[in-house]
């Protein structure tokens, strides 16, 4: 499982750490780890052209130190110093016994020059505690980065997002590798931030953090531990029945699709209850279909509500009131009174899109996707639910704080009509097969992303083929 702690975690950990090193010995190991990237992504050190965009603070320092590295390998390095006078000392020495350049950043010429001819730009704007994007002085070399044939090397982060949120509030670096030390930023992780990043290098500088972290990203083998696997004994009522309120006269295809989602997601059966009863048995024979309420359809160990019910509030204030975990999505998301989730005593699984969180939460579209760990956090705390908020990076928060889970493995063919229908019917099937209503949705989100990866590759894709490739994602999971 991969971790982010919040800033004061780490700064916490990196004093302990320098308490018992020699002067200076932390950010030569920071240093080291960084020149090692950029000699790699150089492939050929010795000639190459490098330059270093120096801000006042440790990551400047990280920096040159790194810059001095690859001098001593041949580089022709120049720094390029935004804050001439306030510019870490020892970085600098050692840059300039190594037979580094020196720039000032007020020189725009003088800077601009070497930018354009760089084959790496290392940016050491900004720490992890910059807040508000690039300052005036430092966004044209970021854009002169950009717009050059080098490639760009965050220090820690990218400069201009926010290491803590995954904000970002003006002008930032994109970077095509961030190399971060110790431990990964929730910036890092999280949009918009994580689309500054590019590839992401941990180094281990030998920090001690606590057990919990800010962010967790499940990987194979902690999805592979979660799964539901059937035993000897098991029958299909042991293995879970989900139930699933769907679609209407006029999206029926919301019903299919978040069957065909429950039926690859480990429950031993589906029930479907609504108006679009053919439609799923055509497509599904398996499916224990029923035209009557939610009450008078049978046992199930959780419940799917939302996609495609248009207006039939009392659908969904039925599944509301069942003492099993419940789904809630699509239109379910705007039915279901807060009142009502707050109050319940089973668990509740909330999974909007962007658009969605806006409404519930009374803002703008702009404002969940720009601060989207805030949002999911807050949208959870409001309704005592769990959340998974849908996205490039999906989130998953649970009311009573904690880390917030993060997944990434999905493609942005996923954006496509239906995707999320199929998303509720598997995350469904877990949560009826007996995972928690975070775990249900932790995995349902990386096995969907994967599913999405799979039936695409590289191409566009339709949701009911997402639905197919779920099972090979899953034989891919539990293969490791």
């Amino acid at each position: 499982m991969r971790t982010a702690y919040s800033v004061e975690t780490v700064r916490a950990a990196e004093r302990e750490l320098m308490a018992r090193l020699p002067d200076g010995a932390l950010m030569q190991r920071a240093a080291a780890g960084l020149a090692a990237a950029c000699a790699e992504l150089l492939g050929r050190v010795y000639g190459s052209r490098v330059v270093l965009l120096v801000g006042s603070g440790d990551n400047g320092g990280d920096a040159l130190y790194a810059g001095a590295r690859l001098s001593r390998r041949g580089a022709g390095v120049t720094a390029v110093l935004l804050a001439p006078d306030r510019t870490h000392t020892g970085g600098l020495d050692a840059l300039r016994r190594a037979g580094g350049t020196i720039v000032r950043g007020t020189d725009a010429d003088a800077a601009a020059e070497p930018i354009r001819r760089a084959d790496l730009v290392v940016d050491g704007i900004v720490g992890i505690g910059g807040k508000g994007g690039l300052r005036p002085d430092a966004a044209p070399l970021a854009d002169l980065a950009r717009a050059s044939r080098a490639a760009v090397v965050a220090v820690d982060l990218p400069s201009g997002v926010e290491a803590g949120s995954g904000e970002v509030r003006g002008a930032a670096v994109r970077a095509d590798l961030t190399v971060t030390f110790g431990t990964h930023k929730p910036g890092l992780l999280v949009d918009p931030a994580k689309e500054y990043a590019g590839s992401v290098r941990l180094v281990d500088i030998g920090l001690s953090l606590p057990g919990e972290a800010e962010l967790e990203a499940l990987q194979h083998a902690d999805v592979a531990a979660l799964l539901p696997v059937p035993g000897a004994e098991s029958d299909k009522y042991r293995r879970g029945v989900v139930g699933i309120v769907a679609g209407s006269a006029r999206y029926p295809g919301a019903a299919v699709l978040a069957v065909a989602g429950a039926l690859r997601g480990g429950a031993g059966a589906v029930r479907y209850v609504g108006p679009a009863g053919d439609a799923v048995i055509a497509r599904f024979p398996e499916t224990l279909v029923s035209d009557g309420s939610p009450e008078r359809a049978g046992r199930v160990q959780a419940w799917v509500v939302g996609p495609g019910v248009g207006e039939d509030g009392d659908a969904v204030a039925a599944v509301l009131k069942n003492d099993v975990p419940v789904l809630v999505d699509a239109d379910g998301l705007r039915l279901a009174e807060r009142g009502v989730v707050r109050a319940r005593s089973a668990p509740t699984l909330l999974t909007p899109h962007a658009g969605e969180a806006a409404a519930l939460l009374g803002v703008s579209r702009d404002e969940v996707e720009g601060a989207r760990l805030a949002s999911v956090r807050e949208l959870a705390a409001a309704y005592g639910a769990t959340v998974l908020l849908k996205g490039s990076t999906t989130l998953v928060a649970e009311p009573g704080g904690g880390a917030v889970r993060v997944n990434s493995t999905g493609t942005a063919w996923l954006a496509t009509a239906g995707s999320g229908d199929v998303l509720s019917g598997l995350t469904g099937s877990l949560l009826a097969a007996g995972l928690g209503a975070r775990d249900a949705g932790s995995v349902g989100a990386y096995l969907h992303g994967l599913a999405g990866r799979f039936a695409a590759d590289g191409a566009p894709v339709g949701a009911y083929e997402v639905a197919d490739a779920v099972r090979g994602a899953w034989r891919d999971v539990m293969e490791g």
